[in-house]
């Protein structure tokens, strides 16, 4: 789909959405690196990009396979092209509308994804307060459907949340141990000496190339550190996720001196606040606290600004479930060409569902 406008028609009409069009067509626009997207002939968003089957593996499977002998040698057999049906920019996978979701399951399988070794339909959540009845029900049967045609469906990761029913911060933090409200405090005591600013779109701030360059910088920072390293975004994305004039962004600058030292990039999606990207100098921002200051600003930024929920991303789910958040759990749908192949990831396949794993507050909805 090539013409600008007929993309930001589909765009507009995708169900699971938690956040503005703007940033779904930025992604087509301006992939990760090395990744090609595009939206298919079934109108679902679909990227490609060699995938590492260890990218999603916990870290203690992941330290025995490398101390097999000659793993850096045979390692390569576990990269594959792969077709990725989704976006890394959206939390869950965008599902067109309408949708035929037999149609869909089937043109993934023999038409679209016949040249991949893999095609993973990434990212289906299930039911929960952050999206409609019949978007989970859309979702439900799709994956009825992917499995029927042969997908294995394999445990996704966790998206952290917290909804906004406190009346206060000091509301908000009553729900905790002593002991842990204790810890929040006193990290939050570093809040005292930063500068903190929310800016919107068309900031004057937001308009300098120089700025820019700095806010992808932080991102590299967070990103190397990160243990998964699969999305790399441009420098020309952020170009164009800071040079806008749709309403739904919020950026949040933390600065100490005078000196930026981290933000969030968020989005005022719905009665949602929606926290995307984070970009932190290193080690000014460890040593000011900021991951948990932020946290706690943008709680208290929803509440003041009517949000019902803040949603806080799929990183570190271990770390937001001590700081207060529920999850949603999602499902990714996994269809391998080779046989020998399916059969042994499907026997093995719960070494790939590391938030699974985790003793986390799952949705009650």
């Amino acid at each position: 789909m090539d013409n600008r406008k007929e993309t930001d028609n589909a765009i507009k009409a995708w169900s699971n959405k938690l956040e503005p069009d703007y940033l779904l067509s930025d992604f087509l626009r301006h992939p990760p690196v090395d990744f090609k997207a595009t939206i298919s002939e079934v109108g679902l968003p679909v990227f490609s990009a060699l995938f590492d089957l260890t990218t999603t593996m916990d870290n203690e499977d992941q330290k025995r396979l490398k101390k097999i002998p000659f793993y850096k040698f045979w390692s390569r057999l576990l990269k594959y092209k792969t077709l990725f049906v989704g976006t890394t920019v959206s939390e869950f996978s965008p599902l067109p509308t309408p949708f035929d979701a037999t149609q869909a399951a089937l043109f993934l399988k023999e038409k679209e994804g016949k040249n991949y070794p893999l095609v993973i339909v990434k990212d289906l959540p299930s039911p929960s307060l952050l999206i409609s009845d019949i978007d989970a029900r859309k979702t439900a049967d799709f994956l009825e459907n992917l499995e029927q045609a042969g997908f294995i469906s394999v445990a996704g990761q966790a998206l952290a949340y917290v909804p906004v029913d406190y009346s206060s911060q000091d509301d908000f933090l009553s729900r905790f141990s002593k002991n842990r409200r204790k810890d929040f405090r006193r990290k939050l005591r570093a809040m005292e000496n930063l500068e903190i600013d929310v800016l919107t779109a068309n900031s004057p701030y937001l308009q300098s190339d120089e700025v820019i360059k700095h806010f992808y910088q932080l991102y590299l920072q967070v990103f190397q550190q990160s243990e998964i390293h699969f999305d790399r975004l441009s420098e020309d994305f952020f170009y164009d996720l800071l040079h806008t004039d749709d309403e739904s962004l919020r950026v949040i600058v933390y600065k100490k001196c005078g000196k930026l030292i981290g933000y969030n990039i968020c989005f005022a999606y719905k009665d949602m606040l929606v926290d995307k990207y984070i970009g932190f100098d290193y080690p000014l921002a460890t040593d000011n606290n900021l991951y948990f200051i932020s946290w706690f600003f943008n709680l208290e930024y929803a509440r003041l600004n009517g949000f019902k929920y803040y949603v806080a991303g799929w990183t570190d789910p271990e770390i937001k479930a001590y700081l207060g958040a529920k999850f949603v759990y999602t499902r990714h749908a996994v269809y391998i060409r080779n046989p020998l192949l399916r059969a042994i990831l499907k026997h093995f396949r719960h070494h790939f569902e590391s938030d699974a794993h985790l003793e986390l507050q799952g949705d009650q909805n």
